[in-house]
């Protein structure tokens, strides 16, 4: 029993930039004919790792860095103290045997790998276990290939991994599948980019002095976001191995993914604000973008914003997908705020964002429990 969970959001944010292209520019894109706002699917994916801390223990998550060498050699060390100065010459070891390559120090610095490697605390916690319990071989290396750390690297994947999955560029047999897929936020409507000129004074200056310590611009926009994500709940369980598990994954990616936000200038804009409507689908055959409900660009009306536009635009194309195709989903959700978003309903029950969490986690646990 196939089980697909979407995610459609509607979110206004204020004058920001999220997310900047290499000239500091907000990015955006042209759809339906039209200059959008735009948020990296990379960005907002990274805000939801980062937002994971809220919702899981620190265990149930990975570490990406290329600094992998002395994250294995800080836990080899804290596993044997006695073994400290040998640390990093193991570690480097136990990496070799599991196939990745790491690059020859610079001057006073450690090994590292050549690319970003993603591994979860278990995997480092069993691949340091590993070479304490070989450190006194005669032949380490062959040691540790008898100990099987390669497939060491391949078990007890934490939540971030099993989500968005892992590229080993030297060993595609350690590559992870990943569960979810995230699409890059885009405004519902046309947007022009602005540009905001500042002075910063110069405390000391004196009272006879003239002119700003500092001058410059930042680029921004303002606009109204559709976002959307899909969770492939059979993948994930593959990648866990377990019901319960798989059931957490869900609910902290819901929550994670619907209340984050990308941290670009936000010091500058303080832009944070909450969707303005979420809607769950769950669907038993594939997921569905419905972005094409703003294909024709959202324009505000005399008497108010874009919001409700936008609400009776994807409203209208959820139910145009179910007449055409026949895609009834399973069951839906929404949880919004206000009486312009009040055409969710009609996709979905009306539930506080909390209780959505833990409906779409139950469900979870039922199509699971029912699977072939």
């Amino acid at each position: 029993m196939r089980t697909l969970i979407e995610l459609h959001i509607l979110q206004t944010v204020p004058p920001s930039n999220l997310n900047r292209d290499d000239t500091g520019s907000p990015k955006t894109a042209i759809y339906g004919g039209v200059r959008r706002a735009r948020v990296s699917s990379q960005a907002w994916k990274r805000a939801t790792r980062v937002a994971f801390e809220g919702h899981l223990n620190g265990s149930d998550l990975g570490v990406r860095t290329r600094r992998v060498v002395e994250l294995l050699a800080a836990e080899i060390t804290n596993k044997a103290e006695h073994l400290a100065e040998r640390s990093l010459t193991l570690a480097s070891q136990v990496l070799k045997e599991v196939g990745i390559t790491v690059k020859a120090p610079k001057k006073d610095a450690t090994e590292e790998a050549g690319y970003l490697v993603f591994f979860s605390k278990h995997q480092i916690e069993a691949l340091a276990e590993a070479a304490v319990a070989v450190a006194d071989a005669d032949d380490v290396p062959k040691a540790l290939r008898e100990a099987k750390v390669k497939e060491l690297a391949d078990r007890d994947h934490s939540v971030d991994i099993a989500l968005f999955g892992r590229m080993v560029a030297d060993q595609a047999d350690l590559n992870v599948d990943a569960a979810v897929q995230v699409a890059h936020a885009i405004s519902v409507h046309p947007v022009e980019t602005e540009f905001d000129y500042f002075t910063a004074v110069d405390d000391r200056i004196g009272e006879n002095e003239t002119g700003a310590g500092m001058i410059g611009t930042v680029e921004f926009n303002s606009s109204t976001l559709y976002r959307y994500a899909t969770v492939d709940v059979n993948r994930l369980q593959d990648n866990l191995g377990d019901t319960a598990a798989t059931r957490k994954a869900v609910e902290a990616f819901v929550a994670a993914f619907a209340r984050s936000m990308p941290t670009g200038k936000q010091n500058t804009f303080a832009n944070r604000t909450l969707p303005e409507g979420v809607l769950v689908l769950v669907r038993d055959s594939q997921p569905i973008n419905l972005v094409g409900a703003f294909e024709t660009p959202v324009r505000e009306a005399n008497t108010g914003g874009r919001v409700k536009r936008a609400v009776d635009a994807l409203r209208d194309e959820a139910r145009e997908i179910e007449r055409a195709y026949g895609e009834t989903p399973v069951a839906s959700w929404v949880t919004r705020v206000g009486s312009d978003t009040s055409g969710l309903d009609d996709l979905g029950t009306n539930v506080a964002f909390d209780q959505l969490v833990s409906l779409v986690g139950a469900l979870v646990d039922e199509r699971l429990g029912a699977r072939p």
